[in-house]
């Protein structure tokens, strides 16, 4: 049975850092691992991505700030946040989508509180 699990998160106060990280479990390859957030009120929206092809992108809103990592082999992904801001207040959830046909898999969900 599948599994992820996330963990870091937290409250910070503005300018601060948090590490978030999410492991799959599994046997199937990874085709891309990437993180989403849901601000309140908002949409879900797409925060970074990796591919198995070391190909990385990024929100325009977190460029500069946001760095993902990962590692492919141990099915885990980093996001590393500096500078946060309140409007990065929010749900952080990591995402998985596997080569072959195993569905997508998400992760339950981090908060993140960035407030002063």
């Amino acid at each position: 049975q599948e599994e992820v699990v996330e963990s870091g998160g937290g409250s910070v106060q503005p300018g601060g850092s948090l590490r978030l990280s999410c492991s799959a479990s599994g046997s199937d390859q990874i085709f891309s691992m990437a993180w989403w957030r849901q601000r309140q009120g908002k949409q879900r929206e797409q925060v970074a991505i990796v591919t198995y092809r070391g190909n990385m992108d990024y929100g325009d809103f977190v460029k500069g700030r946001f760095t993902i990592s990962s590692d492919f082999a141990e099915k885990t992904v980093f996001l590393q946040m500096n500078d946060l801001r309140p409007e990065d207040t929010g749900h952080y959830y990591c995402f998985f989508r596997w080569m072959g046909s195993r569905d997508d898999s998400w992760g339950l969900g981090i908060e993140v509180n960035v407030s002063s």
